[in-house]
């Protein structure tokens, strides 16, 4: 299994991707797990970049993707 990587977020505790299917997790430290499919790589290491990582998911993620709760 892929490990998490841990954010500083007020929102977000962690996060992993799978390059071979392309799911994206997202831990939130409130509202539980969540994976997003067919996230590009490119977008997964860019959300690590983001100065704000939650509005990222905001803007780049949510919405974009079809997701599911875990």
């Amino acid at each position: 299994m892929i490990e998490w990587q841990y954010v500083a977020s007020s929102n977000v505790e962690a996060v992993r991707y799978c390059r071979e299917t392309g799911e994206l997790y997202v831990r939130f430290l409130r509202s539980g797990e969540y994976v997003y499919y067919n996230v590009e790589e490119d977008v997964f290491v860019e959300l690590l970049q983001a100065e704000s990582v939650g509005k990222y998911l905001a803007r780049y993620i949510k919405g974009r993707y079809e997701y599911a709760r875990l």
